[in-house]
């Protein structure tokens, strides 16, 4: 497996596509054991697109689309500035809120960081925020979209990890208002450093106030319908993707009726690239993994760790810190397919609970798209903000040292993870 690392980050330096790299490094172990059929990385490619669980995925990619053409999103933006918009930093709060309120939409953290900069970054601008500063939140509050149902890592996590999809849902949702409360005083603090106003400085009329509930009151109501319905079994969780696309549409049909049968295409035209990219990936996937539960690379990485120490804090701590750092590197998405089998054992062999591991994981690992060198996310913040990757960087370092403190605190603290499906699912 040394030889099939080693071509993974030599294609990758080279700027070979991530599935590609994946595929044929994978291909690689094969052909240093001839003893094997060349016709299994065949099989498992396809075997892995099978996989019925996995089909809430494409579905939940649809959905978000079809949810920034169905008024979804206006409204949003409208509740997110009454819920925040006296605090100071003034849009820069609101970015904020709109990201905890749109990952129950939206479950990509790349595609919110690209929405909200469209949507915010030039007036954020125009208003005398430092375009740093600006892009560097405009990236780092779409950290909060992963981990509300329904985040696609969870799916990946659950899916690979035999996790129960829907404790996982459960679990996201009070770290994604930690880390928003943990955003929101990093900007308040920077601001006041800097003198930057709040958006206003007085309540809204009460009847303004209204409307902005009225209109954000089915974003908001998808995640609680979501959990209520997996708690009750009226649907599993690969059916709630279906469930996903048709309360968007309708919503968007029958209650906003902003979506026609013109943008409606155009929303599923847009999301067939990103299903494309994102299952092709989890299908090369398999040709990867095959080699590491063969060569028993989870069984020698558990043996090496807990030689160092069995303290399950320590461990957790030691394997979050090493994700981080490949996270510099390697996409949030093929970290969870590639080291959830590799890491998830070695958690649940001190008696760890799987969930919480899950939660820290998914948003250690998703940090890696908000940072140099190789941060998807942040590179399309910055392609929009026409923001240099160095004024970024200084930037958003606040934002990445709140992240990494709200991580430490759901390490230590385990029930601020485990509360809400403990009390939902038992």
């Amino acid at each position: 497996m040394l030889l099939v690392t080693i071509a993974f980050f030599l294609l990758l330096i080279i700027g070979m596509p991530v599935a590609f790299a994946i595929g044929i490094s994978g291909s690689l172990f094969f052909l240093q054991h001839p003893e094997l059929p060349f016709t299994i990385p065949v099989q498992r490619t396809v075997s892995q697109t099978q996989n019925f669980a996995l089909l809430a995925i494409p579905l939940f990619i649809m959905a978000g689309s079809l949810a920034n053409h169905s008024g979804i999103t206006e409204r949003l933006l409208t509740l997110a500035s009454v819920v925040s918009g006296r605090l100071r930093g003034g849009l820069a709060q609101v970015t904020i809120a709109l990201s905890a309120m749109m990952g129950g939409v939206s479950g990509s953290a790349i595609a919110d960081a690209a929405m909200q900069s469209r949507m915010l970054g030039p007036e954020m601008l125009r208003r005398n925020l430092a375009r740093g500063f600006a892009t560097g939140i405009l990236g780092f509050s779409a950290l909060i979209t992963p981990i509300v149902p329904p985040g696609i890592g969870m799916v990946l996590f659950g899916t690979i990890g035999q996790v129960s999809v829907g404790r996982l849902f459960a679990a996201g949702i009070v770290p994604a208002l930690i880390l928003w409360l943990a955003l929101a005083v990093t900007v308040s603090v920077v601001s006041r450093k800097r003198g930057y106003p709040p958006e206003r400085t007085s309540r809204l009329p009460p009847g303004e106030t209204g409307r902005a509930l009225r209109g954000g009151v089915w974003a908001l109501l998808f995640p609680v319908l979501l959990l209520a319905g997996l708690r009750m079994g009226v649907f599993t969780p690969s059916e709630i993707g279906a469930f996903a696309v048709v309360y968007v549409v309708a919503i968007g049909y029958l209650v906003h009726r902003k979506l026609t049968t013109t943008n409606a295409s155009e929303a599923i035209e847009a999301s067939l690239v990103d299903v494309g990219a994102v299952m092709f990936l989890i299908a090369l996937s398999a040709i990867f993994s095959y080699g590491i539960v063969m060569e028993r690379v989870p069984e020698t990485i558990s043996n090496v760790i807990v030689g160092q120490t069995q303290n399950l804090i320590a461990v957790e701590l030691m394997i979050l810190v090493f994700v981080l750092a490949i996270g510099f590197f390697v996409d949030a998405t093929v970290l969870i397919i590639m080291l959830t089998p590799l890491f998830l054992p070695v958690i649940e062999s001190l008696e760890g609970d799987p969930v919480h591991f899950g939660i820290v994981f998914i948003i250690t690992a998703a940090i890696g798209n908000f940072t140099p060198p190789v941060g998807a996310a942040m590179y399309a913040v910055c392609t929009i903000m026409k923001c240099s990757v160095e004024e970024y960087t200084r930037g958003a370092l606040p934002f990445f040292f709140a992240s990494m403190a709200v991580i430490l605190l759901l390490v230590l603290v385990p029930q601020l993870v485990l509360f809400l499906p403990n009390l939902i699912f038992g």
